[in-house]
């Protein structure tokens, strides 16, 4: 009997190979390891008090159903206003689309926009499921690599040196996952006169805004109503509701009746009962609560960064938003997928390889997630310490 070949297109798309280190390091702890979790990119506080008492109370309430595609008029309605008080811009609250997380907007934003063939712009390193977005639609992924000296985010030089005729858009993160890093205003602003003048998209990654550390990042939201400019975002890292699978973007006005589209007929809608726990997000008090935990990640990454320094680690940015460093590992290994796997197995500490970021120096590269308690952070980076000086030992003995 012949076999049925796998879609072509899936060979263009990886596992996530944190989700395999995360699966090793449960593994362990069920053989009574102690694991010092740094790999996983999801804030370990529990979803607020409000947010879940709001949650039941509409599961108590029999809201249950469908949603419009577009979401709760209401939540629509808070986000909007949100803008308003975080970046003073009025957006008309018929152009936000409530999405099942972030990844449910990216992927009907590039649905609407890219035709095979076509390419998106986006930097290396850089979040691994934005270039399998890109796949998923017969598009190409182009990655551009960026380093320290551009604080690890494309420059408008860096997007008109690429473009080419068949490119329709460029992703922009900020902050950025692995790096942590912002785009600044300037920069943010001469990338969208390239994409207007190119006649392509601007689409810009903003899930961990909220989680920035020293003054709010730039956000794209203020362009004219008239860009092809699409703002994603999500209530998963600085809401703290990852499980609850709610996202949304803010569409160009042109753009939303064929984005609603797709979405009726790619996911329906998104959970009711959590577009109605999201609604608490954006309270006052809730609020207060989320910004407590934030400054919690600021102070675990300004102990994180110089210890990991100080052991030898080169992170020549600090990140100035979402809970990440991305640091070079090279006096300790030119294999950072060997390093990550042993530091597991030998030390307990779990750490996510570069190579899920992208094909840009991945071997020297690991990524550390501050996404675990400060005292759990001091036992990781002791552990990591004595880790590095057995490593080391043979190589200096006489």
């Amino acid at each position: 009997m012949p076999s049925l070949p796998v879609a072509r297109r899936m060979a263009g798309i990886e596992p996530f190979q944190v989700m395999d280190l995360l699966a090793r390091a449960r593994s362990l702890e069920a053989q009574g390891r102690s694991i010092v979790h740094m790999e996983i990119g999801e804030p370990d506080f529990p979803t607020a008090g409000p947010i879940v008492e709001a949650g039941c109370r509409a599961l108590r309430a029999g809201h249950t159903h469908y949603t419009p595609a577009a979401g709760l008029s209401a939540l629509r309605e808070a986000i909007a206003a949100d803008y308003a008080r975080r970046h003073g811009v009025a957006i008309d609250a018929q152009r936000i689309l409530v999405t099942p997380g972030a990844s449910g907007a990216l992927q009907i934003i590039l649905a609407a926009l890219v035709d095979p063939g076509r390419r998106v712009l986006m930097a290396d390193p850089g979040y691994p499921c934005n270039r399998h977005f890109v796949r998923l639609f017969d598009g190409v992924a182009v990655s551009v690599p960026v380093d320290a000296s551009t604080g690890y985010q494309l420059t408008p030089e860096r997007v008109e040196r690429h473009w080419t005729p068949d490119t329709v858009a460029v992703l922009l993160a900020s902050p950025a996952n692995p790096t942590g890093t912002v785009i600044g205003r300037a920069q943010l602003e001469g990338i969208r006169a390239v994409t207007e003048r190119r006649g392509g998209a601007l689409i810009a990654d903003e899930i961990y805004h909220g989680l920035v550390y020293g003054g709010p990042a730039s956000s794209a939201v203020g362009a004219a109503e008239d860009a092809d400019v699409f703002i994603v975002n999500s209530f998963s890292k600085y809401f703290g509701m990852t499980g609850w699978r709610v996202g949304w973007l803010v569409s160009p006005p042109r753009w939303v009746r064929e984005l609603d589209k797709l979405a009726q007929n790619l996911f329906l809608a998104a959970s009711t009962p959590a577009q109605y726990a999201a609604l608490a997000a954006l309270e006052p008090a809730t609020a207060a609560i989320l910004d407590a935990r934030r400054d919690e990640f600021r102070e675990r990454r300004d102990y994180l960064l110089p210890a990991l320094r100080e052991i030898g680690f080169r992170i020549p940015v600090v990140p100035q938003g979402a809970f990440y460093l991305y640091a070079d590992c090279a006096a300790f290994t030119t294999d950072s997928d060997a390093f990550a796997r042993a530091l597991l197995e030998e030390a307990g500490v779990a750490v996510t390889p570069g190579r899920d970021f992208g094909t840009n120096a991945p071997e020297r590269h690991l990524r550390f997630a501050y996404t675990t308690a400060l005292d759990r952070l001091e036992e990781g980076v002791e552990r990591i310490r004595a880790f590095v000086a057995r490593r080391d030992r043979p190589r200096r003995a006489p």
